[in-house]
């Protein structure tokens, strides 16, 4: 604030051009120092004042700025007749204003000659004129308002002229001095007395350097006698040297109690300070986004002595030391409360320039306030040596939380957090992640149950709070939805549970053994953590029937399955064959083999017996280049009339398995048609058929299964019964030993069958014709209903001269018993009711 009240507010330029420095104490205290001549101090009676206004906001912007005025007066005395002041911003020399005395007593009397003579100081009475600066390679002149505008303050009291020079003006040289660099200014102020011009040397200079860091010391040298200020003097006298901290004077026994140590060399002033001693103070600085610390103290030197030109001149210099970048290790302790599941974490310790401001949390970065809503409590704690530290508080149940499992049952909970500080009033920002693991024994493992049903194996796995990570595998591959489908499983999570079902026939099971029990089939599961790699294992294991395994078609296909035995892991399944070693299978797994063949081909035995055929064949496994089985299973079907498929397994030691006989049918047909065409079949909706006497019925008796044309089939006998039932009684026979009834006087006719597109194989069928004269009761016509019946005999279609009941012709002597010692399959087949009507002797039509 000027004499007039005004403020003028204070930037870097103005401040170094008026005498003005404004730095911090410590990281909280602003320090505003003033010259004694600066722009707007009072200075009466060697006492100046000066008054500051200072505004103070919560905001950049500077709203609802709160307004201080300060003032601050104090004395300065005696003056020197040079001073030389070295401030941080700016170097300053004043110079007792002295006018001879002759001058004095001259009385001036033609005042406006001096005015025409000098027009450029027409200024006041005393006021300065010009300034010339000397550089090496030139002098310049410059006006007053032109030095004011470089950046120069200028000013004059009423026995002082004042030349002000910031550090980065112009005609500031860099000058050597027993090897300290010096900021130096040679000038010559001319100013007005009264109607004379006078002129005084002006020349500054103040160091730059100088100062050494070594074994936890500052060491400040000062050369005392600088050639840039004594230029024309030839004889020194020391009159003071005095230091101090903060522009406080240390006398002798405080600077001892600090270990501060002040020497007056001969050509040199050295100051050393332990860093960390009394009077400075540590502030928080980063490096490289490093933490660490720098020593800061503000010296000062006062250096007076007297010289043949200049008489006593005093030489201040104001010292702002900040020591080098030191590393500082923060350390980060976990105080963690497992008990009460919270995370507790103290990061420490710091200066109290420091402050936190941000978090962050999975990636984002919140502030302090923001934090809480995550979960996230921060605590400072002050301790008493002016240092502090944060407090991190944190659930352990918190979503920012990562939770692995360990072992057995411990699982770890890591904090992963980052911190953001910032270094008061620097701004400066620096960072310090944070990563803390407690281990706590609260881990659930994974449960699991299996079972199997009639076609899968099951697992079903209770999620325990440590799988979140884990996946799981079967045989090395990982399980997903989108694979669930190629490898036909299926795979489902409802959050607490697991469930893995895979079928009998998978290339994800292990088949252990095939036994007459069943087949032993394994589901081995593992569940493998993400991130750890820990692994939990589990395995169910069943006995599957043999049926799933093999089938035997009434048709007289036989689709076999063959499995891989772990016992046999090197075994190729694609390698494997039948008897017939040109019979590969049709469908190849990693783990089974699939083959779909006739009967009739493929090296498949056969043999006969009274109420089957029997079918065999093996699946064999030869190893490339070796000629000898190392796997052998072998199978046989079984085709009984009347009788549902069944299958059973029993396995012999390696390299053979064998199957016992599965089970088929031998299907048969006895069929009634209209004509001897044997064209136009009765359908079921038709029965029962209504006939008249003297019409014939076209009978046709069928193989249907197997479709083996190596088979025959021959009729053995055929009868008619008044019910459904083939034994009931009365019988009327039709067939004898596969001849017609010799006692019946209407013979029954029997038709030869061909190969047509509805008759593939013709050995397969007999037809036959009756009368329907043939069917009384005592003697009296039958008029009821009637259903016959056909015994058959299958034969193979080479002939056996000891089988007299596969004679293609007929056999009217032989009985049944007289068949030969291999017995062959037998079977029967029913027709539908057919009702009889005695001749309609009106013509009216039938019904």
């Amino acid at each position: 604030i000027d004499q007039s009240g005004i403020a003028w507010e204070l930037d870097e330029a103005l401040a170094s051009q008026c005498g003005y420095t404004v730095t911090y104490s410590s990281w909280n205290n602003i320090e505003f120092r003033a010259s004694a001549l600066s722009c707007h101090s009072r200075l009466e009676k060697d006492t100046f004042t000066v008054t500051i206004q200072v505004k103070a906001s919560h905001t950049p912007d500077m709203k609802n700025a709160s307004i201080h005025l300060k003032s601050a007066s104090c004395h300065y005395g005696p003056w020197s007749l040079r001073e030389l002041l070295c401030e941080t911003n700016y170097m300053e020399v004043s110079v007792r204003r002295d006018v001879p005395q002759t001058v004095k007593d001259l009385i001036q009397e033609e005042l406006e000659d001096w005015t025409l003579a000098f027009p450029e100081a027409k200024s006041g009475e005393a006021s300065i004129w010009q300034i010339v600066f000397h550089q090496p390679e030139e002098k310049r002149a410059l006006l007053v308002s032109d030095a004011w505008s470089a950046g120069y303050g200028l000013n004059t009291t009423d026995t002082r002229i004042l030349l002000r020079v910031p550090y980065n003006t112009a005609q500031t040289q860099l000058v050597k001095a027993q090897g300290i660099t010096f900021s130096a200014v040679r000038s010559s102020t001319f100013y007005k007395e009264q109607w004379m011009i006078l002129m005084v040397d002006t020349a500054v200079a103040c160091p730059v350097d100088g100062v050494d860091y070594t074994n936890k010391m500052i060491i400040w040298t000062v050369p005392k006698y600088i050639q840039a200020l004594c230029t024309g003097a030839t004889s020194f006298k020391d009159i003071l040297v005095e230091a101090g901290v903060n522009l406080h004077k240390l006398s002798v026994e405080e600077m001892a109690s600090r270990k501060y140590v002040l020497s007056n060399d001969f050509d040199v002033i050295t100051m050393k300070v332990p860093i960390g001693a009394e009077g400075g103070y540590y502030k928080t600085s980063v490096n490289s986004g490093q933490h660490g610390t720098r020593y800061c103290i503000n010296l000062f030197l006062e250096h007076q002595w007297e010289d043949n030109k200049w008489g006593l001149t005093k030489h201040t210099i104001i010292k702002e030391i900040e020591t080098p970048f030191e590393l500082v290790e923060l350390t980060v302790t976990n105080n963690s409360n497992l008990s009460a599941r919270i995370m507790n974490v103290t990061v420490g310790t710091f200066l109290l320039d420091v402050e936190l401001v941000n978090l962050t949390i999975e990636g984002a970065t919140v502030t302090v306030p923001e934090a809480v809503q995550h979960g996230y409590q921060t605590y400072e704690i002050k301790y008493a040596n002016q240092s502090k530290a944060y407090v991190i508080h944190v659930s352990f149940d918190a979503q920012s939380i990562k939770k692995e499992y360990l072992r057995d049952d411990i699982r770890t909970y890591t904090l992963n957090v980052t911190l953001e500080f910032i270094i008061h009033p620097t701004s400066e920002t620096f960072s310090v992640p944070i990563v803390t693991l407690s281990a706590v024994k609260d881990a659930v493992l994974p449960s699991a149950r299996g079972f199997c049903d009639e076609n899968s194996l099951h697992l079903h796995i209770t999620h325990g709070n440590v799988d979140q990570n884990w996946m799981p595998f079967i045989s090395g591959r990982h399980l997903t939805p989108g694979a669930a489908e190629k490898y036909n499983y299926s795979l489902s999570d409802n959050g607490t549970h697991l469930a893995i079902s895979v079928p009998f026939l998978s290339s994800l099971l292990d088949y252990e053994e095939i036994h007459t029990s069943g087949v032993l089939a394994s589901l081995h599961l593992t569940l493998k953590d993400g991130v750890t790699l820990a692994n939990k294992n589990f395995s169910v294991s069943c006995r599957f029937s043999p049926s799933e395994l093999i089938q035997c078609f009434p048709n007289g296909t036989v689709v076999i399955t063959a499995v891989k035995l772990v016992r046999l892991a090197d075994l190729d399944t694609s390698l494997l064959v039948l008897s017939d070693r040109n019979c590969k299978p049709s469908l190849v797994t990693e783990k089974t083999a699939t083959f779909k063949f006739n009967v009739n081909t493929c090296g498949t035995r056969r043999k006969f017996n009274s109420t089957s055929i029997t079918y065999e064949n093996e699946v064999i496994y030869f190893r490339p280049g070796n000629d000898s089985p190392v796997y052998k299973l072998k199978f046989v079907c079984l085709y009984t009339i009347k009788q549902t498929v069944d299958v059973r397994y029993e396995t012999k030691n390696n390299p053979s398995s064998s199957i016992k006989p599965g089970f088929g049918s031998l299907d048969l047909s006895l069929k009634l048609f209209k004509d001897e065409s044997y064209s136009d079949l009765y359908q079921e909706l038709e029965y029962p058929v209504v006939k008249y006497l003297k019409e014939t019925l076209y009978f046709e008796v069928e193989l249907l299964q197997p479709a083996d044309p190596r088979l025959e089939l021959n009729l053995e006998d055929c009868w008619a019964t008044n019910s459904k039932s083939q034994d009931s009684l009365p019988q009327w026979p039709i067939l004898i030993n596969g001849c017609g009834n010799s006692k019946d006087s209407h013979r029954t006719v029997f038709h030869k069958v061909n190969y047509s597109t509805r008759v593939k194989f013709p050995q397969h069928l007999k037809r036959f014709e009756v009368t329907m004269f043939t069917f009384i009761e005592g003697t009296t016509q039958l008029q009821k209903q009637l259903y016959f019946h056909c015994s058959v005999v299958i034969c193979s279609t080479m002939p056996q001269p000891s089988d007299f009941l596969c004679q293609r012709s007929c056999n009217p002597g032989k009985h049944r018993l007289d068949r030969s010692t291999e017995p062959q399959p037998h079977g029967q087949a029913s027709s539908g009711a057919v009702l009889i009507r005695k001749e309609n002797m009106t013509g009216r039509g039938r019904y």
